[in-house]
């Protein structure tokens, strides 16, 4: 592994039981990816992407193996460092939004800083920002329902950016989306990697778009990894 890998994992793998039988959805993947950088994951359903990715996220823990996130073992901390981790290191955005539909875009937004301890006037302040940022300050008093898939998965953005994470995860984020909306949600996943510095690891069937805004491509395939493509370098 490269030395200076802000995300590592080494030997990582995860076995599923369900009664007498187990399923490994992923078989001792060994990466590193720089600070910084914007990776798309790809590969068929099955193959371990979703997976990965809660890992990574602290979703869940690994069977086998270890991650490494800025030198730190995540695959060791306790349930209470975990949610501490995934508070403030993560973001996670998923393809079905995972919105609450009685608060409004400005609410969502708001939402995870109340579990930080963020006085009520910050918040709200915080997650206007970030409304802004994503292009929705104008919607931010509509629910969920009257807005349409592109403005929801903004409100998801910015809700993800709210703790100020340092890794943005994306677990299909355009896969509820028509071409013209997805292309531009992982426009505005490409601009916060490019302008905030965050390090993006997306899951995407978006070859077109992978190729386009990503600086490299891991592909999966029954849980091991059968490709790495560098795209691009960064300065």
């Amino acid at each position: 592994m490269d030395v200076d890998g802000f995300i590592e994992t080494k030997d990582l793998g995860k076995v599923y039981t369900f009664g007498a039988v187990q399923v490994a959805a992923l078989r001792s993947v060994t990466l590193s990816v720089a600070r910084g950088r914007l990776i798309g994951v790809t590969g068929a359903s099955g193959s371990g992407k979703s997976t990965l990715v809660n890992l990574l996220g602290g979703l869940d823990r690994p069977s086998s193996g270890s991650i490494r996130v800025d030198g730190r073992l995540v695959s060791d901390l306790s349930k209470k460092e975990l949610a501490l981790y995934r508070r403030n290191t993560i973001g996670m955005i998923f393809q079905s939004f995972n919105l609450v539909n009685a608060y409004t875009a400005l609410e969502n937004v708001a939402f995870p800083l109340l579990f930080a301890g963020v006085a009520k006037k910050d918040r709200l302040q915080r997650a206007e920002e970030l409304l802004r940022t994503v292009g929705l300050e104008a919607r931010k008093d509509h629910r969920p329902t009257e807005l349409s898939g592109g403005e929801q998965q903004r409100v998801a953005i910015a809700r993800a950016l709210v703790n100020q994470p340092q890794i943005l995860l994306a677990d299909e984020p355009t896969g509820n989306l028509d071409s013209k909306t997805s292309r531009q949600i992982v426009e505005i996943l490409s601009d916060l990697n490019r302008h905030r510095g965050l390090t993006v690891v997306m899951i995407s069937h978006e070859q077109a778009l992978l190729r386009e805004f990503a600086d490299e491509v891991i592909r999966l395939h029954d849980g091991d990894v059968v490709d790495r493509e560098v795209l691009r370098q960064k300065p």
